[in-house]
């Protein structure tokens, strides 16, 4: 049996690798994403004060930083049984929507986007942001660049810090905005939404009127039917950072709709010897192995998925965009991985549609910014969107407020199942009789590549039975004995 092995897979956030088994035709026989690195984030939080998490955890990874900020300052609130202030609530949305703006920003020019602005099976010198700008312009360079540049600098004014914020308190914030300031984030979040526009039709150009391009998108080799998460407000629309997390069945059916503190009654983790990151699944349905369908547990979050579970987007420019997309893909769930960068794209211009919202809010100079009112209680719940899909946080405490214990939960992980059924499907479907190329060999990334995957997130975990496995060999290189656990 012959193995192909992209090590490191390319343009995303930590390490993978995939390893393709080819049979004696040369025709796929299996093919996996496997992920070497383990972090121990959850284990060594315990003994540490709760307050202290939202600083903690913020530092599992720094591209998403401020979601995991958020989530865990929700928590933080629910363990010390306490509502943030009206506009506390404000400002950690505005500044979470300037976040999943910039970041959805930064996935489709600089990681996904390539794949189709400059080609997927273009030199793999051309692909990446350089090649995207030879190929838009310097100018549509030049926005890109100054746009992310101004939402990161809402992000910093108010957190503190733009990788590892530091705003987010049990009950609050720990600044306020000044009128001056929310002038400021006004005219940003104009522009935002004038680029967001800009971003989607680029999109139309480049990708929807391409036939190749469209052909590959709306194709099988990245169709797959499972389940879909996301959070959604009380009318069951798309919300980044508040509401309860709803599942749809793979043909749009309600299947779920529960609260974070509910979490463990609706999802269970399965492991894996060969990879580090854990298999979340739906515990009413069960782990039934890697395969689709309405018997199988694994479901998606992230962009798509977040679309999929919702009755559509909470804001006029995006539920229009929202609407167009589902009626080019043949309606609503749709299972068509590479469909994640449209949804991103639509997302994003949602999230500056619901940032020009927050910052023309009267409520957000107001002084009134936190409630003291602590009472811990000794557990507590916290779960936003991340830009990659449903984050949980959950922590318990001693008396004292001492972390005794961390779950989380994270985008990546909850798409870890999916994200090997896309890798598997898509080099079985472009690899033939042990034909390959660096162009099928990125189309194969590409099928992981459209989740924005984080692997430093989805390797948090330490407690539990971990897949570790130790080969030996001798010094002709072969194989002497394996030790696994």
């Amino acid at each position: 049996m012959r193995k192909i092995s992209i090590s490191p897979i390319t343009r995303l956030e930590g390490h993978g690798k995939i390893e393709i088994f080819l049979n004696d035709a040369g025709d796929v026989s299996r093919a996996y994403l496997q992920v070497p690195e383990m972090r121990g984030f959850e284990k060594f939080c315990e003994g540490r004060p709760a307050e202290e998490m939202a600083r903690i955890t913020p530092r599992i990874c720094g591209v998403c930083p401020s979601a995991h900020h958020l989530a865990s300052a929700k928590a933080l609130d629910d363990l010390y049984d306490v509502e943030p202030t009206l506009t506390a609530k404000l400002i950690r949305e505005l500044l979470y929507s300037a976040f999943m703006f910039e970041d959805h920003i930064l996935h489709f020019f600089f990681l996904g986007g390539p794949d189709f602005i400059v080609g997927p099976q273009a030199d793999k010198s051309a692909r990446n942001i350089l090649g995207v700008i030879d190929k838009v312009g310097l100018e549509a360079g030049k926005k890109v660049i100054d746009i992310r540049k101004k939402c990161r600098n809402i992000i910093s004014t108010l957190g503190g810090k733009v990788i590892h914020p530091v705003c987010g308190i049990p009950g609050g914030v720990s600044k306020k905005v000044t009128p001056e300031m929310q002038e400021e984030f006004k005219q940003t979040a104009k522009e935002a939404v004038e680029f967001g526009r800009f971003a989607l039709s680029a999109f139309d150009d480049i990708v929807l009127k391409n036939p190749a391009y469209l052909e590959l998108v709306t194709g099988d080799t990245y169709r797959h039917e499972t389940y879909y998460m996301g959070l959604v407000d009380e009318n069951k629309k798309v919300n980044f950072y508040d509401g309860t997390i709803r599942v749809v069945t793979p043909t749009g059916e309600e299947f779920a709709n529960f609260a974070a503190r509910d979490y463990a009654k609706h999802i269970a983790e399965h492991t894996e010897p060969w990879t580090y990151p854990k298999f979340p699944y739906l515990r009413n349905v069960g782990w039934n192995g890697f395969k689709d369908g309405a018997d199988s547990g694994i479901y998606s979050v992230s962009p798509l998925a977040r679309l999929n579970a919702s009755a559509g987007m909470a804001t006029p420019l995006a539920q229009a965009e929202h609407d167009r997309l589902f009626d080019t893909v043949g309606g609503k769930p749709c299972g068509l991985t590479l469909v994640y960068h449209w949804a991103r794209l639509v997302e994003a211009l949602y999230a500056a549609e619901r940032l020009l919202e927050l910052a023309e809010h009267r409520e957000l100079t107001s002084p009134d910014i936190r409630n003291r009112n602590l009472n811990l209680k000794k557990e507590g719940w916290g779960v936003v969107e991340a830009p990659r899909g449903t984050l949980f946080h959950h922590y318990e405490s001693d008396d004292e407020g001492l972390i005794t214990g961390a779950n989380l939960i994270v985008a990546t992980q909850n798409n870890m199942g999916r994200i090997n059924l896309s890798v598997d499907k898509a080099a079985r479907m472009l690899i033939k009789n042990g034909e390959v190329n660096d162009g099928l060999l990125n189309m194969v990334e590409m099928a992981f590549r459209a989740y924005d995957p984080c692997m430093a997130c989805a390797t948090h975990a330490l407690p539990g039975p971990l897949p570790l496995e130790v080969n030996i060999y001798d010094s002709n290189r072969n194989l002497q004995r394996s030790l696994r656990q």
